[in-house]
């Protein structure tokens, strides 16, 4: 992991600190901010979350979708994690929570927008670090690599209709053109223009300047998704100053759907005899999120001083401890997981030795 990537949780920590500053000092200056819109788009954060999302976007390879059949029950079960159990789960878990349990301590008039937050960031699956997750699993790379390709050809198509039946679900009302144009700008261009780079690279450089290219572009991603929290945290600082507890009660159900995804696609894995290198890859995309993708989104159908924006800003501050601490829980229960009887009985045979 780089720097940046390993400390996240620190610099959205700082980020916290900086942008509550900022925005009690320079009222002006961000209300200049959140004046900036076209088509309810705020062009500064529309220009970050580009500078975010694209980069991303140029490390996933859609030729992998090819490899797909190879390691189908893996990829089965986190697809059936990620659309049909994942964003489901979390809108029980935020009407459980922000609008039941929790609700006394929290604003009321946020109460809807802060679990259309927790909806949104649930709805689609990680792109990027989750390559980082698989890495430190010794997870299949092509396995990876062909679940996000799938997984972002999915979204593509999945992410409005299953955002849009949530939010009516959870009696919030859904600006459709808003939700529609939010796809289109981050995430249908993205793909496009992120794949046509790719493409020109590889044919001018090939693979090694791909990976010079990533490099360089890399701390500009965690710039400018750092810059984005500022922002956020600006708006939202006269909100947390007088209600410090948000964030602990938004991070509670955000927490239990991490842990609750990635144990039921770990054990699922089990259960149908997948290999541990598939397995572990699989429980972290089932439990990851693309929050740059639900920042944007939120920003977009809600605003910049939404509930639904610090809900989702929640979700970016808990994903690298979570996230390592799901690892080191698929790598130190590796054994347990191969003594499954049905892991055994797919496992390949020992080679027999050479009579001399």
């Amino acid at each position: 992991m780089t720097l940046f990537e390993r400390w996240l949780t620190l610099w959205v920590a700082l980020c916290i600190v900086v942008g509550i500053g900022l925005g009690w000092l320079l009222p002006g200056l961000f209300g200049a901010i959140a004046a900036a819109e076209v088509a309810k788009v705020n062009l500064p954060v529309a220009g970050l979350v580009w500078l975010m999302i694209v980069p991303m976007l140029l490390r996933v390879d859609f030729a992998a979708l090819g490899q797909v059949g190879r390691h189908w029950r893996g990829i089965g079960v986190t697809l059936f994690i990620n659309w049909a159990i994942k964003p489901f789960s979390m809108a029980l878990l935020a009407w459980l929570f922000v609008s039941t349990l929790f609700k006394p301590w929290l604003p009321a008039d946020q109460i809807e927008s802060y679990v259309a937050g927790l909806i949104l960031l649930a709805a689609a699956p990680c792109t990027a670090m989750v390559f980082v997750w698989s890495r430190l699993t010794d997870g299949e790379p092509n396995f990876t690599l062909s679940q996000v390709a799938l997984n972002d050809a999915i979204m593509i198509v999945a992410f409005a209709p299953i955002v849009g039946l949530l939010l009516g679900l959870a009696a919030v009302i859904v600006p459709w053109d808003t939700l529609l144009l939010s796809v289109g700008l981050y995430i249908v261009l993205p793909v496009i223009l992120a794949q046509i780079a790719r493409r020109v690279v590889l044919a001018r450089g090939g693979p090694e300047a791909l990976e010079r290219l990533l490099a360089r572009l890399g701390p500009v991603s965690i710039a400018a998704l750092l810059a984005t929290l500022v922002l956020l945290f600006g708006f939202q600082g006269e909100r947390i100053l007088a209600q410090p507890l948000i964030i602990a009660l938004l991070a509670v159900p955000i927490l239990i759907q991490v842990y609750f995804n990635a144990g039921l696609a770990y054990l699922l894995n089990r259960a149908t005899g997948e290999a541990h290198c598939v397995a572990g890859p699989s429980a972290l995309i089932g439990a990851s999120n693309f929050f740059e993708l639900s920042v944007a989104a939120a920003i977009s159908l809600f605003g910049l001083n939404s509930g639904a924006a610090l809900a989702t800003v929640v979700g970016v501050l808990v994903e690298v401890p979570v996230m390592l601490s799901v690892v080191w829980i698929v790598n130190r229960s590796r054994g347990w997981y191969e003594a499954g009887s049905a892991v055994r009985r797919r496992r390949p045979p020992p080679p027999v030795p050479e009579t001399p």
